[in-house]
């Protein structure tokens, strides 16, 4: 048995119909005791089937699956003991108070944490007290999280854990997710959030079409882009064919370059010198710049990069 947090190997999950429909293909994945791992990518990608099957929630259709060195089909109850799982949506009992809940989620385990630390842990012991009907959407979110934590589990499962709250909440998220991380415990998150995976996750596979696509740190998956800044320009409505691709990619420093329509992304080594190269350039070709801005790459760019879609596809 491996020593990492999760092993999965040649993991497939296909659904009936007509025709069947393989949410995930042959996907392999390692995380390692300790580790935030994140798991990202555009609604379909396969994130949410995977993260379910490695629950227990789902059955395999092939491949093997190992949580905290054990198997769901031998080991069931024990990897139950040590895994605490926030879905993408928990509906808890709207009469029941905050401390109500966790009590009852304490009572399904042997072990565990107080309630009152566990609702400390999510910064809602004011609320305490109130029924969770009155609790606003970021509040819910936590509680739910309070409910998974109130285990003392080796293993967290987040599923999406900030989509939706304001970003008030998402810090006060971020900042339940380093607390957990810091008492040496294991995380794998999913989430269409960038900035969240790069100030949360110290390792994150891209996932398409079932499929992992990337993985690595943010700042490796970055560097891979060619280049450590991006720059953006726009240019006036029926200019888009005058300053094409290939010019852009001969300027200094550019490592790729992409047009949609007339908007422009090249990444680039060193934005000083490219960019009096690339006004020159539109001014010579008789094109009108209608917006440039520079940027620090980001993962998103990464995933631009590899699939032509945006991770937050709507």
């Amino acid at each position: 048995m491996s020593t990492a947090a999760v092993r999965v190997r040649a993991l497939v999950k296909t659904y009936p119909g007509k025709p069947p429909v393989e949410a995930v293909r042959g996907l392999d994945l390692e995380v390692q005791t300790g580790e935030c791992f994140g798991l990202l990518g555009p609604n379909g990608a396969g994130k949410t089937t995977t993260m379910e099957v490695i629950e227990g929630l789902l059955e395999p259709t092939a491949g093997e699956v190992e949580v905290l060195g054990m198997t769901w089909a031998n080991d069931g109850d024990a990897i139950r003991e040590r895994i605490g799982i926030s879905l993408q949506e928990t509906r808890l009992a709207d009469k029941l108070t905050v401390r109500e809940v966790v009590r009852l989620f304490r009572s399904f385990y042997r072990n565990g944490l107080d309630p009152e630390a566990a609702i400390a842990s999510v910064s809602l012991q004011e609320k305490a007290k109130s029924a969770v009907s009155s609790l606003s959407g970021g509040q819910k979110q936590r509680l739910a999280v309070a409910t998974a934590l109130v285990g003392d589990p080796d293993l967290l499962f987040l599923d999406e854990p900030t989509t939706g709250l304001d970003p008030q909440s998402r810090r006060q998220m971020w900042d339940v997710v380093r607390a957990f991380k810091d008492r040496r415990k294991t995380v794998l998150l999913t989430t269409h959030y960038m900035d969240e995976a790069e100030r949360l996750c110290d390792r994150v596979a891209v996932v398409d079409a079932g499929k992992v696509i990337a993985l690595g740190t943010p700042a490796e998956l970055i560097h891979q882009v060619g280049g450590e800044h991006v720059v953006d320009f726009t240019l006036a409505a029926g200019d888009d064919a005058k300053v094409g691709e290939d010019a852009v990619r001969t300027l200094p420093t550019v490592q790729t370059a992409r047009r949609e329509g007339s908007a422009y992304t090249l990444t680039v080594a060193a934005p000083h010198a490219v960019l009096p190269e690339l006004v020159g350039l539109i001014g010579r070709s008789g094109a009108t710049l209608a917006g440039l801005t520079t940027r620090t790459a980001t993962l998103e760019d990464v995933f631009v990069s590899l699939t032509g879609k945006h991770l937050r596809d709507e």
